[in-house]
């Protein structure tokens, strides 16, 4: 029965967010006399947790009854009541208010919690009708409610880290700011001391790069356990494991390396560099990579997860960490401080030397993506992989071992030859590298946790 004799119960009911998916209470009844505040503040009707919401203003918006229609059914309508982040109609941002129809979906922010509209048609006596105080018609309401920008500013727009500071960390890079600031105050700290100086710009530009790398891989991973892990590949280089390998690779094997005065043919070079650079250092880089799995075997859960190696990805992050600690290495202590002596000798001026000391790490801890980073997480997503398919592990291992090596001789053998060359070799170590992320997040038994899967999309 409708007509006179009849009345609307309106709801908001929450259809997204923590009370919506841990299954509390989440439908709100409407009042047909006054409105229902939806925000953080205590004094709202529908109150939201702060701590969650953290994109919910105090008093974000307002769900407003309107006087009945000549066929007696109640409309509502929907106010922001300028809020920070906004309130969103079936996924169109408005300002002011806008008529509310069942189904309607309300969203608090672009990606806040949502509530969905909808009423039912309860029949009463009509003895029983009350008198209420008279409320505003839709079509007067609408005339004064045009859809603009509002005028006033509320407390969190003038100070907005009010009500972002939870997001800065995780949407708005702020430990990447954080540190870059700490790194070029250690910078200026050190102008005149060269050897410093060239130690805080590689480590700032290795930090970068490995960030790169590590949001492509879009999987959590202490950063205790990759700094770790670099740690532990210096620390094989600083001992005596590198003369065993250099016996091993160089003079066992036909890996010993031809002094710029040799005369080689560009095969023999190719070779010699197979042997003595690609198997033996991709080997060496590989080594705290196995050891993380070996230990993570042994530990319970979660100390097994964060340090372990258990899919593709586990692997790509830390052969990608021990690549820098290999770099960072040879670099600042072979390449630079070789370079700088040769070019003081020759020019008899200290500066010129240390100018060309950081000409030369520049490029190579930046292209260390290209490099040695691209090498050894190549090899990390075998070694992962081998986790996740042990019955052909060694099939799997061979592969990504032998292939790892023959992009390093090559990148090796022909940067005596052709720059172009070399620009080729580099762009498709990077895209072997890219490929094998790629991959590695398809496979990922946690893909629906990796954050980078989740903001770049489906790959």
């Amino acid at each position: 029965m409708t007509g006179k004799n009849a009345r609307h119960n309106a709801f908001l009911r929450l259809v997204s967010g923590n009370a919506a998916a841990f299954g509390s209470e989440s439908r709100y009844a409407l009042h047909a006399n006054k409105e229902v505040v939806i925000g953080r503040d205590p004094s709202c009707q529908v109150v939201l947790d702060a701590m969650i919401y953290r994109m919910v203003s105090r008093r974000h918006a307002a769900v407003r009854p309107l006087s009945a229609s000549p066929d007696n059914q109640f409309t509502w309508v929907i106010c922001d009541l300028n809020s920070a982040n906004g309130t969103y109609l079936n996924g169109q941002r408005f300002y002011g208010c806008q008529e509310l129809q069942p189904g309607d979906r309300i969203s608090l922010g672009s990606d806040g919690p949502q509530f969905i509209f909808e009423y039912d048609l309860i029949s009463q006596p009509t003895m029983m009708t009350k008198q209420v105080t008279p409320l505003p018609s839709a079509a007067n309401y609408q005339n004064h409610t045009q859809i603009k920008q509002p005028d006033s500013v509320s407390f969190t727009q003038l100070f907005p880290i009010i009500s972002t500071g939870k997001d800065l960390t995780s949407k708005a890079y702020l430990v990447p700011g954080v540190l870059t600031v700490v790194f070029v105050v250690l910078m200026f700290a050190t102008v005149g001391r060269p050897q410093a100086n060239q130690v805080i710009v590689a480590t700032y530009i290795a930090f970068v790069v490995y960030y790169f790398v590590y949001q492509l891989c879009g999987k959590q991973k202490p950063w205790w356990v990759l700094i770790c892990t670099a740690l532990t590949t210096a620390l094989i280089l600083l001992s005596p494991i590198l003369d065993l390998f250099i016996f091993v690779f160089r003079v066992v094997l036909p890996g010993n390396l031809p002094s710029p005065q040799d005369s080689t043919t560009f095969t023999e070079l190719l070779i010699r560099m197979f042997f003595g650079a690609g198997l033996m250092e991709e080997l060496l880089k590989a080594l705290p990579v196995l050891g993380a799995y070996f230990v993570g075997i042994n530990l319970p859960s979660p100390w097994r997860d964060r340090i372990g190696v258990w899919e593709p990805l586990d692997g790509i992050l830390l052969g990608t960490a021990s690549a820098l600690g290999f770099t960072l290495l040879e670099t600042l202590g072979q390449y630079v401080p070789d370079i700088t002596q040769n070019v003081s000798q020759q020019v008899g001026i200290g500066a010129a030397g240390q100018l060309a000391g950081l000409q030369l790490l520049i490029p190579r801890i930046l292209g260390s993506v290209a490099g040695h980073m691209a090498y050894s997480g190549y090899l990390g997503y075998f070694i992962g992989l081998a986790v996740l398919k042990p019955s052909k592990s060694w099939q799997i291992l061979s592969i990504g071992y032998l292939s790892a090596s023959a992009l390093h001789a090559l990148w090796n053998a022909t940067g005596s030859i052709n720059a172009l060359l070399l620009v080729i070799v580099g762009v498709l170590s990077y895209a072997v590298l890219m490929a094998a992320i790629l991959k590695a997040r398809a496979l990922s038994p946690n893909r629906s946790q990796n954050f980078a899967t989740r903001f770049l999309g489906p790959k």
